[in-house]
């Protein structure tokens, strides 16, 4: 529910928990448009149609190895002291339909993936079987029974005609690739990228190839999150830095808001003099969803709606603008793309160490897992301060440690969300 423009004093905001303003922000971010892309220039994408087997698969009953295909019941004999002959009616490589029928006392040379000749119910493998020639005949000799359906994949086996393979909102990689092409689907429908606007705000920032100069800092936000876009699925459009001048952020933004799917800002949200994304949000431009969460870091975390549309205005300080990033942003961009899960996955891990910072808010806390003796471990990184940057390159986790008015102890179970792009 929109909260008071008291509640949203510059001075006195009202912090959301996390979950509540994800809730709010739900209900914005619906699939997009769609395009149809070939097959090779699919990966990554995600798939915005019900994808359903056109046939069974495998479509013919398949040798599983080389070696004979023989009737099950003319090995029934076959003993170490008893070896039965068979005669050699054919050759079938992979690819090729034999014409004979395997009938009593015949058998056929098959290879790997070749098509099962009719008559036959067993494959022998090959390594199983002797050889001779017999009175004009080429035969094969086995010792041992072999029971029916043996070394032969049905029809169908792995999947059923009609059977759904794939459903909309499915990130396309490898596997799913592979399924698409055995089905002969060569242009495949996926959503369009959301296209997403990002710069930030401040005075104080230089261009990434400006020399640096006293009191500046290079703008690197703005490239984290465009690579943080990338990895959940949007395609990022880098904007000018804007000053620290409310009409020219102002200007800026609506224009972007009408070009772009979303709008993402870092910086100026705080409560200073020159906080001027901060001041833009309870302006009568834009309605302002909240401006505070009830986290650290990344408190003055910000979102505001015009049109349909969503402003994201980040912190300013990396650790917090990134960790606003992987908890607001990504879901947006992941349900515009269908996603059925949007959010980072959870798991649960023991602390490896303690934790001794406190706090009225929860803490999304960057850090790495490590398996050990069956059991997986949270190590927060060293140096986690909202300002600092550079342990979000050793992070593959988030570690969410409650409001805690004590140390939070080495051994305690915590909850964890899994940063994408990285592995265990």
């Amino acid at each position: 529910m929109k909260q008071t423009n008291d509640e949203f004093d510059k001075f006195h905001r009202k912090p959301l928990q996390v979950k509540a303003a994800q809730e709010l922000l739900s209900v914005y971010g619906k699939p997009g448009h769609t395009e149809q892309i070939s097959l090779q220039d699919s990966h990554g994408r995600y798939l915005s149609e019900e994808i359903q087997a056109t046939h069974p698969f495998p479509r013919f009953r398949r040798s599983g190895m080389d070696g004979y295909a023989v009737r099950s019941e003319d090995t029934a004999v076959c003993s170490s002291d008893h070896m039965v002959w068979l005669d050699v009616i054919d050759e079938i490589p992979c690819g090729s339909v034999s014409d004979k029928i395997i009938t009593a006392g015949t058998t056929a040379r098959i290879m790997t993936g070749a098509e099962v000749p009719e008559g036959a119910d067993a494959v022998v493998m090959l390594e199983m079987t002797e050889h001779r020639e017999y009175e004009g005949r080429t035969q094969m000799g086995l010792k041992r029974m072999i029971e029916s359906g043996k070394n032969i994949t049905p029809i169908g086996f792995e999947v059923k005609e009609g059977e759904v393979l794939l459903r909309p909102g499915r990130r396309i990689h490898a596997g799913e690739i592979s399924v698409l092409a055995s089905f002969g689907v060569h242009q495949v429908s996926v959503y369009q990228k959301p296209r997403i606007a990002i710069f930030s705000t401040g005075s104080e920032l230089l261009n990434v190839d400006e020399p640096l100069q006293p009191g500046k800092i290079r703008n690197s936000n703005t490239y984290m999150l465009a690579s943080q876009v990338r990895e959940a699925g949007g395609e990022p459009f880098i904007l000018d830095a804007v000053m620290d001048d409310l009409p020219l952020a102002k200007a800026k933004v609506e224009q972007a808001l009408q070009e772009y799917d979303a709008v993402v800002t870092s910086g100026g949200v705080s409560v200073g003099d020159y906080d001027i994304m901060g001041d833009f949000v309870r302006s009568d431009s834009v309605e302002m969803l909240y401006n505070k969460i009830a986290m650290r870091p990344g408190s003055v975390t910000t979102a505001a709606a015009k049109n349909g549309k969503l402003l994201f205005a980040l912190s300013g300080n990396p650790g917090a603008c990134f960790v606003g990033f992987e908890l607001f942003v990504r879901p947006f961009i992941q349900r515009m793309l269908g996603s059925g899960k949007p959010y980072l996955t959870e798991w649960t891990a023991l602390l490896d160490q303690d934790y001794t910072k406190v706090n009225a808010f929860t803490r999304y806390v960057r850090g790495r897992l490590e398996a050990r003796d069956g059991m997986l471990y949270a190590i927060p990184a060293k140096v986690d301060e909202s300002s600092v940057m550079v342990t979000i390159k050793d992070s593959d986790c988030l570690i969410v440690i409650p409001p805690a008015k004590n140390v939070t102890p080495a051994g305690e179970k915590v909850k964890v969300l899994l940063l994408k792009g990285n592995t265990l």
